[in-house]
Parts: structure tokens; C-alpha cells; sequence
């Protein structure tokens, strides 16, 4: 967290404060993602990892392992691994891919979540390396107005549910819960809801 945002939540600062705030935010996170070994992009269903290879690599030279939730890139020729580590989320690995195109790898990782209707942004595609900031996110591949009805619902409710938690507020399903026990209270006056939670 920046000096700026200390001692204050981020939703109690001016305009000129929060612009300031993100466009510090965007610079720490382009430069922590530009010492990365590769670079990542995504839409709402797949990651794709781009990572420089010597010139003249060729499939037949790398090791690539895709699991569910591993991801390890290494030249056989080298002993340690280009990269290695946890993924951030599931990936159906039967459905994700590598190809190697003058001296670049390409892996596309099919996200678990885009198959089970449960959108989800990846803040880092590896556990151990530095996150973005994921309610900054807006889709481009996948444009709102380009999408079907239901999946530009979903897409809506996520960002409105990270902009929400970053803010420490309440999340679209926790203010649907608190507005029917407030429906709940008003109905039944007698009861004492004083211990009543939200969970």
C-alpha cells in the first residue's frame, strides 16, 4: 500500500487522490511484471504466456508441463526451469496448448472457472510472483457489449464484486442477503435480530 492510502481507504479519497494512487499502482505493477521471465495476457476463458526462448529452439529442446494447477517451462539442455511454480487457479489441461514460433513459446491455459460459469480474472498466473491489480481489469478481447446477455451479466457482477471487496464492502450476494433481512425485520417487528449475521 502507498504512503497515500496509509491512512485512508482508498473510497475516502478525492478523484485527483485515487487517480494519483492508481497511476503509482500501474507503474510498481508494469515494472514488477516486466522482471518476469515471460509475459501474460487473458480473457474471460483462457491465459496466455509468452516466454522468449533462444533463437532456434525448437519443440523437440523444451519441457513443458501443464497440470491442473502446475505450470513448469525448462530447456533440456538447461538444469533449472525457465519457470516453475503453482497456478493460480484450475486449468483443464487436455484443452491447453504449447507452440514454439520463431524463438517465442506460446502455452494457452483453458481456464476450469470459464467452463463451470464462474468467470474469474487470474491476478498472477503463478502463485509466487507478483499479482495486478484485478479490478482495474477491463475486457477487451471479450468486449461487454459483444458478449450474450447472460455471461455479460456475469462479467459485470465480478467487477462490481472486486471493486467491492477491494473497498471492503459488501459483495452483490452479501447485499442481496442483507436487504432480505432487512425485508425480514420490517415483516416481523417482534423479533430481535441484535445478534443477527450475514454469512
Amino acid at each position: 500500500m502507498s504512503e497515500l492510502t496509509a491512512n485512508k481507504p482508498y473510497d475516502e479519497l478525492s478523484k485527483e487522490e485515487q487517480a494519483e494512487h492508481d497511476a503509482k499502482e500501474r507503474e510498481r505493477e508494469k515494472a514488477e511484471q516486466a522482471a518476469l521471465p515471460y509475459q501474460w495476457t487473458q480473457d474471460l476463458s483462457t491465459v496466455t504466456v509468452t516466454v522468449p526462448l533462444p533463437k532456434g529452439t525448437k519443440g523437440k529442446d523444451v519441457n513443458v508441463v501443464m497440470g491442473t494447477k502446475k505450470l513448469k517451462v525448462q530447456l533440456k539442455s538447461s538444469n533449472e526451469p525457465i519457470l516453475e511454480g503453482e497456478l493460480f487457479n484450475d486449468i483443464i489441461s487436455d484443452e491447453s496448448s504449447w507452440t514454439i514460433d520463431d524463438g517465442t513459446l506460446n502455452i494457452e491455459l483453458e481456464k476450469l472457472s470459464a467452463h463451470i460459469q464462474s468467470h474469474q480474472w487470474w491476478p498472477h498466473v503463478l502463485t509466487h510472483h507478483p499479482k495486478i491489480d484485478t479490478t482495474k481489469i477491463v475486457p477487451e478481447n471479450s468486449k461487454l457489449e459483444d458478449l450474450d446477455s447472460e455471461t455479460r451479466g456475469m462479467v459485470e457482477k465480478m467487477m462490481f464484486d472486486n471493486r467491492q471487496k477491494a473497498m471492503g464492502k459488501p459483495t452483490s450476494d452479501e447485499l442481496k442477503k442483507l436487504e432480505m433481512l432487512e425485508k425480514f425485520k420490517k415483516a416481523h417487528p417482534e423479533m430481535d435480530f441484535s445478534n443477527a449475521k450475514i454469512s
